[in-house]
Formats: C-alpha cells, sequence, structure tokens
C-alpha cells in the first residue's frame, strides 16, 4: 500500500515537473480564457491546485531558483485566494507584477553575492570560468535586471489599465517574444566573444 501510494507520488511529481514550467507560461492566457469563460468558481481551484503542485515538486540546479520557484507559488497561492475571498477577479492579473518583481530580487541580490546567479548558471557547464566570463556574466545579471524592472513596469500598466485583452497581450504574449529576443541576443554576444 504504501509502495503503491509513493508510486503514485512518484509519478505525480514527474508529471508536475513537465507541467508546471508550461502552466507557469500559460497563466495569462488562462486566466483570460478562464475568466472569460468560466470565471473564479471554476478557474480559482484550478489555479490554486497547479500552484500547490508546484510547491511540492519544484526543484531548482540552485538555491536562488529552488527560492524563486516556491516564493512564486506561494505568491500564487496568496493572489488566487486573495481574490476569491475579496472577490475581485483583479487580483489575479497581479501574478506577471509579481513573478517579475521576484525575479528582479533573485538576480539583482546575486550582484552582491560572491557570484552572480549567471555566474552560478554558466558554471554549471563551464566550472573554470576565465576572469574575462565572470565580468561577462555579472552584466549579463544586471541586463536582466533592467530587463525585469521594465518587464514588471510594463505589466503592471497592463493591470491598472484594466484592459484584459492588452494584458493577456503583453503578459502571454509580448513578454515572452522579449525574453526570447534578450536570450537570442546574449547567445549571439557570447558566441562572438568566445571567437
Amino acid at each position: 500500500m504504501n509502495k503503491s501510494r509513493h508510486l503514485s507520488f512518484s509519478l505525480l511529481a514527474k508529471i508536475a515537473r513537465w507541467a508546471m514550467p508550461l502552466a507557469v507560461i500559460a497563466y495569462p492566457v488562462a486566466v483570460w480564457c478562464g475568466l472569460k469563460n468560466w470565471g473564479t468558481g471554476v478557474l480559482a481551484p484550478l489555479l490554486i491546485a497547479i500552484f500547490i503542485l508546484r510547491l511540492m515538486t519544484f526543484r531548482g540546479k540552485l538555491s536562488q531558483l529552488t527560492f524563486f520557484g516556491k516564493a512564486i507559488a506561494i505568491v500564487g497561492i496568496v493572489l488566487v485566494a486573495t481574490s476569491v475571498l475579496l472577490r475581485e477577479t483583479s487580483m489575479l492579473l497581479y501574478y506577471p507584477v509579481a513573478v517579475n518583481a521576484l525575479l528582479l530580487g533573485v538576480f539583482f541580490s546575486s550582484l552582491y553575492a560572491r557570484q552572480s546567479l549567471v555566474e552560478r548558471l554558466a558554471r554549471l557547464s563551464e566550472p573554470e570560468l576565465p576572469p574575462r566570463g565572470v565580468m561577462y556574466t555579472r552584466r549579463v545579471t544586471q541586463v536582466w535586471c533592467v530587463f525585469f524592472f521594465c518587464n514588471g513596469l510594463m505589466a503592471l500598466y497592463t493591470c491598472l489599465k484594466g484592459d484584459m485583452d492588452l494584458w493577456a497581450l503583453y503578459n502571454g504574449g509580448i513578454s515572452y517574444l522579449l525574453i526570447g529576443l534578450l536570450m537570442g541576443i546574449e547567445w549571439i554576444v557570447r558566441k562572438r566573444l568566445r571567437q
């Protein structure tokens, strides 16, 4: 009985590990569709279940990323619960703002640590990072700080504007395109600097 229960939880954890990133990425679209079609009665329990699963199963490669993963799950639970208690659906819109604020906090605080977050990530694949590489990873960390600050401000603007279509378009589309663009530019710059 205990063995089957352990296997069930293990399978659930594996599914959650794959599904959680998709659920977080799809959050704006899910909220937009859910509020238009079902309301918080259906949407809130579904979101809370997703965030609880994320909280229980999140494992990051670095302690800072584990902290972020668990913190963002707790913030999600709090926002959804507050939305239900206050009967105020606009609380659900602030999740992308919270994600950007937490990411900004994690990246910015790492600038005061012995190694920046980007340096720690780089050392996972290249343990003997040269001094020039350390300087580069520090700059990249600073660039991501600026990005998360600006992206968080835009996410906040879409919340305050009160236009659900604009909110879903920016937070569920444009924001991810900008992240992809920044990652692509950084990859090109890194390749050129290595040459």
